[in-house]
């Protein structure tokens, strides 16, 4: 609790320093005439912060700086809510002008005063009871020591487990017998992979010294026992004339040309005589049935010279009867599988192979439970394993295991040793990131959660900074790879969409209980979920609202604090008393794939100054956005896709720092059979109908003046609107990196072309005609396109592919839609020589 306590505590002091110091704080301050408190708080949060530095380093662990540093938390967040408020109203001009402006600015002359009241009061209870103590200092070669091994925990931990294991391995092999012994090994094909703990064992030099011949055999499928033993035979010649003399090549060489003209019964002869008076170690992977296995071993000689033969298998039945019922079977290390997890999990609990379905069938529900739980981790499937060995074999038993595993994990000494584990590695991330991983609290158990949706979310909580030429975003995102790399969190889908080749993510059920007790912890992240009411006990930051929960707005309004609240995320059911304007310090409301709202639950969106994402995809019912949006000015993702929202307010033109707009509908494809039988539902249909009405083939149109919005980097998807104005906008926005558009043709083509080739940034285009005559000659005006180009779809007739396309040596993504292309050989030499295209999408009508 301790180290967490630091970590946000450091993570939150960044936040507020960063305004206490900033050109509009220290200009509020002026205005306001305290200049001093302004600079007083600043100097004083520097102090803490520096504090914080030195103990998280120490790694100190006494109650009294834990409650202290919470404290100085809570200030902090003070601090930044405060000026970030001062600030917001200060860049809103008008504020100032209004008939009250001498009380308005006395009140927050007062709050300032206040703030700085509540600083020098944390501040003087350091003091007070003697928290910082000089003694405890350390030089920076200590510091860093220390640093450098807090980040690196985790990896450690697991590097020491990887040569535990190999040594294990090692051990098992050399272990004195000198009969011939099989060693199974079973896992994906991940976990087998040549960097796995048998291939290092493999290559250890004593096992190199130990073994006369050696052979690491892939096994091809269907089984060629003749290209089998021609493979192991010219590997035993790799292996043993490395470094030899040129005879002794040649020699090798003569042999090898003599068995690829043997018969296979002659060969496996050859091959045992060879082996006849050899230690050997052979390696086979991917073996896949028993059958295959029996024509193998039958060509190895038990010469009795402690031969040894590893066989690595994805089938778990393969590896059980490899070595059921013989001395030293497969070791408990070695069981390295995550997609056969309940071989292991029986095992542990009945102390023998058990067919579940068959002995044990009101089990078998419960079962894939605990082990969707365990999610293929090891450690946790062999412990509660261990665990329900030693209770009753009943279905109500492990239901409660299942029900209460949070509660499991912390209070039975059994199974806490998974949460003592993975705490470690919790703990040894840096602090940046121990707020990023207790974020990730918010979303529900095995949810998929966007990497740009997650990454955009940590960028408006202020989680990360520019840094050296680096955006705050792009610093996230690399937050979001470092916890990837760390296996804090799962990659839940290498899409083939993605030039970055990971969309989302999921966490572990086991971490993601360690993130909750975390955030919980700190007050960070308040759930209401199921029907029970759980007292907050202090102010919480973020909070969610499960699609389970149920209680009514007595019910909500007693049990959430709701004016300190700085994200809000509704999975389920909107309901109207969700939002409040208590919440003046929101700065995330996501509300994508919610059901339930409409229009007029936004008619207050305006009052929330300091919003930075807001996403309402998913929102059938909502069509339009009021003009008080345009009061939002922090706004720096507005999502819309899929709601009925086809024109944006002309108030969006006041949202200078908005970076991302997604709009439009994926309704683009209408001539599909397939959406046409979606159509058919009535609430498809209604939704689509304004769309096609209006020609807007399910894009959005964007009003005049959207060339203010100079931030803008990603616009999609929009309508070009009946002709050039829209393009005229767009030109302008040149820090453009995704653009999608719809509605091009051949009167607005020539413009489009100049549009594009003055978008420098751009990396995504997406392109889609109007009207049957399609793309058309249409884009054969882009003579400079954009070299960063990474994606590109094209949906419409083309005929053929433009020139231009031939010159795109960054393309990645290409996706091809009814464009009808004539020359086929012509199209796939241009795509051809594109060096870096590694995703090529034909879809319907494409040739």
């Amino acid at each position: 609790m301790e180290v967490t306590a630091l970590s946000v505590g450091k993570s939150v002091l960044n936040g507020a320093l960063g305004y206490a110091k900033s050109t509009i704080a220290e200009e509020v301050a002026l205005q306001l005439g305290v200049q001093r408190d302004q600079v007083f708080i600043r100097d004083e949060l520097e102090m803490m912060q520096s504090f914080l530095m030195a103990t998280h380093e120490e790694k100190d662990e006494h109650m009294v700086i834990t409650t202290w540093v919470k404290q100085v938390r809570d200030v902090a967040y003070d601090v930044e809510d405060c000026l970030q408020d001062f600030a917001v109203r200060l860049e809103k001009q008008s504020w100032w002008r209004i008939p009250r402006t001498l009380l308005d600015r006395h009140r927050v002359a007062k709050q300032m005063k206040d703030l700085r009241a509540k600083v020098e009061d944390v501040s003087q209870r350091n003091l007070r009871y003697g928290i910082i103590k000089s003694s405890k200092v350390k030089t920076a070669a200590d510091k860093f020591s220390m640093a450098g091994t807090a980040t690196m925990f985790g990896i450690e931990e697991a590097r020491r487990e990887q040569d535990k294991a190999k040594v294990d391995l090692v051990q098992l092999i050399s272990r004195k017998n000198e009969d011939l012994r099989v060693i199974a090994v079973w896992g994906t094909s991940d976990v087998l992979r040549e960097t796995s703990i048998v291939k290092r064992a493999f290559d250890d030099p004593k096992m190199c010294n130990k073994f006369q011949c050696r052979a690491w055999v892939k096994l091809m499928h269907p089984f060629d026992p003749i290209e089998f033993l021609q493979g192991i035979i010219r590997q035993f010649y790799i292996y043993s004339l490395r470094g030899a003399g040129e005879i002794r090549v040649t020699m090798g060489a003569e042999v090898l040309q003599k068995m690829r003209k043997m018969k296979a019964d002659d060969l496996a002869q050859e091959f045992k005589g060879h082996l006849n008076d050899k230690s050997y170690l052979i390696v086979l992977t991917d073996l896949s049935t028993i059958e295959e296995w029996n024509q193998i071993v039958a060509c190895f000689p038990n010469n009795r010279e402690g031969s040894r033969i590893i066989v690595c298998t994805e089938h778990v039945e393969v590896a059980s009867l490899l070595c059921f019922g013989k001395e030293g079977g497969v070791p408990e290390h070695m069981q390295l599988s995550v997609d056969h997890s309940l071989y292991a999990f029986c095992e542990k609990v009945f102390g023998k192979i058990t067919d579940l379905d068959d002995q044990y069938p009101e089990l078998v529900e419960e079962a894939k439970l605990i082990l969707r739980k365990c999610n293929g981790l090891p450690l946790a499937i062999v412990t509660i394993g261990g665990f329900l060995a030693k209770q009753p074999k009943s279905p109500m038993e492990w239901r409660k295991l299942n029900e209460h595993i949070s509660a499991e994990l912390e209070m039975n000494p059994e199974i806490g040793m998974i949460r003592t584990v993975l705490l470690k590695s919790y703990d040894g991330l840096p602090y940046h990131l121990k707020s990023c991983f207790l974020y990730l609290s918010i979303f529900p158990e095995d949810h998929s959660i966007s990497r740009k949706r997650l990454v955009r979310r940590w960028t408006a909580e202020g989680y990360s900074s520019e840094v050296r030429g680096k955006s705050a975003e792009e610093i996230a995102d690399s937050y979001f790879m470092e916890l990837i790399d760390r296996s804090m969190i799962l990659p839940f889908k290498a899409s083939f969409g993605s030039t970055k080749g990971i969309d989302s993510c999921q966490v572990h059920d086991l971490i993601r209980e360690i993130s909750i007790s975390k955030s919980m912890e700190e007050n960070l992240v308040f759930r209401l979920e199921d029907c029970s009411v759980i007292n907050t006990q202090g102010t919480m930051r973020h909070l969610v609202i499960s699609s389970n929960w149920e209680g009514d707005q007595s019910e909500f309004e007693n049990t959430v604090d709701l004016s300190r609240v700085r994200s809000l995320t509704v999975f389920g059911k909107w309901r109207s008393f969700f939002i409040s304007d208590k919440m003046r310090s929101l700065r995330v409301l996501d509300l994508e794939g919610s059901s339930g709202l409409a229009d007029h639950h936004l008619g207050q969106i305006g009052k929330f100054l300091h919003l930075k994402y807001l996403s309402l995809r998913g929102s059938n019912d909502v069509s339009y956005l009021p003009d008080s949006f345009g009061d939002l000015r922090q706004l720096e993702t507005l999502d819309i896709r899929d709601t009925n929202i086809m024109m944006l307010p002309k108030t969006i033109t006041k949202l200078r720092k908005l970076r991302h707009l997604h709009a439009g509908r994926k309704l683009t494809y209408v001539h599909e059979p397939e959406y046409i039988e979606k159509c058919l539902n009535l609430h498809a249909c209604c939704a689509a109908l304004p769309s096609f009405m209006l020609g807007l083939n399910g894009a959005s149109v964007i009003p005049r003046g959207t060339r203010k919005l100079k931030a803008l980097q990603t616009l999609r998807v929009v309508h070009l609107a009946w002709g050039n104005a829209v393009l005229q906008e767009i030109k302008k926005l040149t820090q453009l990196r995704k653009l999608g558009v719809v509605g091009i043709n051949k009167e607005n083509g020539p413009e489009f072309c100049t549009t594009i080739s003055n978008l420098k940034r751009l990396e995504s285009l997406s392109v889609q005609s109007d009207g049957e005559q399609g793309l058309h000659e249409c884009l054969d005006g882009i003579h400079f396109p954009p070299k960063n180009l990474q994606s590109l779809k094209l949906n419409g007739v083309l005929v053929k592919l433009p020139k231009w396309i031939g010159s795109l040596h960054n393309l990645v993504k290409l996706k091809l839609r009814g464009t009808k292309l004539l020359d086929l050989n012509a199209a796939i030499q241009v795509l051809g020589n594109l060096p870096n295209l590694a995703i090529l999408r034909l879809w319907w009508n494409s040739f």
